[in-house]
């Protein structure tokens, strides 16, 4: 066991909080010690929830009883120091929360958080602090009529994407905040602060309340990104116009700076747990942007999160918005952006075409299905004439594009995109196999295209490399498929190739751990993330190369019908718009 400086990154997500000491000395990185609490297991007959969460499917409401995640704290932090952690080595703590979810404090709160006493358990002492005892979660749905709002407020849904990064989404916490207005007027009144679920998390370790965080603020479609301020003419369409000022107070004032330190930890933890009190308490942020902190991800490097649903991220220097997809201010590096691409159909709607091919003899079911994604050729074109095939799979109504559930298959010239025809027949679940593969990535192709650019230096034969993501990283149970690698990396490329990320069990606390580090080691304001975790980062025991990437001539086959994918999805839309 070090004797070194540790350092606590923590995840609030849907299902579980997690608490892992991630460093065991500042040049190791090593994780020595992990606990969880798993909302359900440990919960769910006092709650009454499912899978961490309550629903009012009447209104389409999805929340998280405050409660439960306040008694958490305690009971991962027991976990811990059950285990023998040196919790009195732990030098700073922060982490992340599921974005967007907020918390509505009371005015009693500020004096609880202040007072805590640590003979007493969290929830005793502050079971009485919230305006409002749930949450909202990330997969409430029970705001379209606020989101009508915000996309028309600013003249589009464009112009919001403009400002904010995102169009609106029936999640992001603008809207959530106007339906609370509006539909319990009451809970709104007595709420004193607004918290999302990461400054929530923070302000319990702090004592007080704890300020949003930069990258986090951003998931909310209330802040203007290029101005760096709330943005006047949302608050007042959240809140009205007389409304403003008493918001902003709730809201509180976004320290422009992911890193540095918020304050030294609340007494209580010393007092029960052990920490020493020169702990210090870091910005906490979202779990998207703490995903792209369990790696020193540079810039044009792409994250491909391949699990039931999938997500496409980015770290990249440009800022393009498009109401189809986010952007979001990088947590940890001013200037830069997260892109996200969030999709509903990932694994699932691949199992649904797995499911359809002849069961395998072996142990792998997927063996059949990988089987015929490998000898398929790009775009099921195996001669010269044979027209490409598109195809959108979607067993779930669809966020990218906004589509209800349904299955639609397309063909086009192969060598131009030209000439798209729906195809009304089936072409068989043999096809369909390498094709869903490539639509997943075709769609994270064309809305990153803008955003990646020419690999500099890098040229194979005498030609330059077209522009593609720099490496792209896969994660999550689909990563671990050779084939659904080898295809992502037809389509989508990868001039250093295609790679599998194991961090662990949780990445989003992972990168809680290392925010702590880089925001209480780092040298000034001026030493980056990628700087300090790169430097002391073990590639070797976090990845392994999964697929060459970039294919010349393979990756300008998908280029060639790029249009004709969006050509598809727009025809789509006509027909099939949620």
């Amino acid at each position: 066991m070090s004797a070194g400086p540790l350092y606590l990154g923590f995840d609030l997500s849907t299902q579980q909080l997690k608490g892992k000491i991630a460093i065991v000395i500042a040049s190791d990185l090593k994780v020595i010690s992990e606990a969880k609490v798993d909302f359900d297991a440990d919960f769910a007959e006092k709650y009454k929830i499912k899978k961490g969460v309550q629903t009012n499917e009447d209104e389409g409401e999805v929340y998280a009883p405050v409660a439960m995640w306040v008694e958490s704290v305690d009971l991962v932090l027991a976990r811990l120091k059950e285990k023998g952690c040196p919790i009195d080595q732990i030098k700073g703590i922060s982490g992340s929360g599921q974005q967007h979810s907020s918390v509505y404090w009371n005015e009693h709160a500020e004096s609880a958080l202040e007072k805590l006493d640590g003979s007493k358990t969290l929830l005793d002492q502050l079971s009485n602090v919230f305006a409002y005892e749930f949450a909202p979660n990330w997969q409430d749905h029970s705001t379209q009529t606020e989101c009508d709002h915000f996309d028309a407020h600013l003249g589009s849904k464009q112009k919001l994407a403009d400002a904010t990064g995102s169009a609106a989404h029936h999640r992001f916490t603008g809207t959530q905040i106007l339906r609370m207005r509006r539909r319990r007027p009451e809970v709104y009144s007595k709420t004193a602060r607004i918290s999302l679920a990461s400054s929530f998390l923070a302000s319990l370790f702090l004592g007080a309340i704890a300020p949003i965080d930069i990258s986090d603020v951003t998931g909310m479609n209330l802040w203007d990104i290029a101005g760096e301020k709330w943005n006047e003419s949302l608050l007042e369409l959240t809140a009205t116009k007389e409304g403003v000022p008493e918001l902003r107070k709730k809201l509180g004032d976004v320290p422009l700076d992911g890193g540095g330190s918020l304050g030294g930890i609340s007494p209580y933890f010393v007092q029960r747990y052990g920490f020493s009190p020169e702990c210090q308490i870091a910005p906490f942020t979202g779990d998207n942007p703490a995903t792209i902190l369990s790696l020193p991800l540079r810039p044009h490097d792409a994250i491909v999160s391949l699990g039931t649903s999938s997500t496409f991220l980015m770290n990249t220097p440009s800022y393009k918005p498009d109401p189809s997809y986010h952007f979001m201010n990088h947590p940890t590096t001013k200037g830069h952006f997260m892109f996200m691409l969030c999709y509903k159909n990932g694994g699932l709607a691949r199992e649904k075409v797995r499911d359809k091919l002849p069961k395998p003899a072996g142990p792998d079911p997927w063996a059949n299905f990988n089987r015929h994604v490998l000898e398929t050729p790009p775009l099921d074109v195996r001669e010269d004439g044979d027209r490409a095939k598109l195809g959108l799979y979607f067993p779930l109504p669809e966020i990218v594009p906004n589509v209800k559930a349904g299955t639609w298959r397309y063909t086009c010239d192969a060598a131009d995109g030209s000439g798209l025809a729906e195809e009304k027949a089936d072409w068989g679940a043999a096809a369909d196999a390498r094709v869903i593969v490539e639509s997943q990535a075709l769609s994270m192709r064309l809305r990153s295209q803008k955003l990646v650019s020419e690999p500099q230096g890098r040229a194979r034969g005498r030609a330059r490399l077209p522009a593609q993501p720099r490496r792209i990283y896969l994660v999550g149970g689909g990563s671990l498929n050779p084939a659904i690698a080898r295809a992502f990396g037809d389509v989508l490329g990868g001039a250093d190739g295609v790679y599998r990320l194991d961090v662990g069990g949780n990445a989003c606390a992972l990168g809680g751990a290392y925010k702590a580090l880089w925001a209480l080691e780092r040298r000034g304001a001026d030493e980056s993330f990628d700087e300090l975790i790169g430097a002391r980062w073990r590639e070797e025991d976090a990845v392994q190369k999964v697929d060459d990437g970039y294919r010349d001539g393979v990756f300008q086959r998908y280029g060639n019908v790029l249009g004709a994918f969006e050509e598809m999805e727009g025809r789509i839309l006509e027909v099939a718009h949620n």
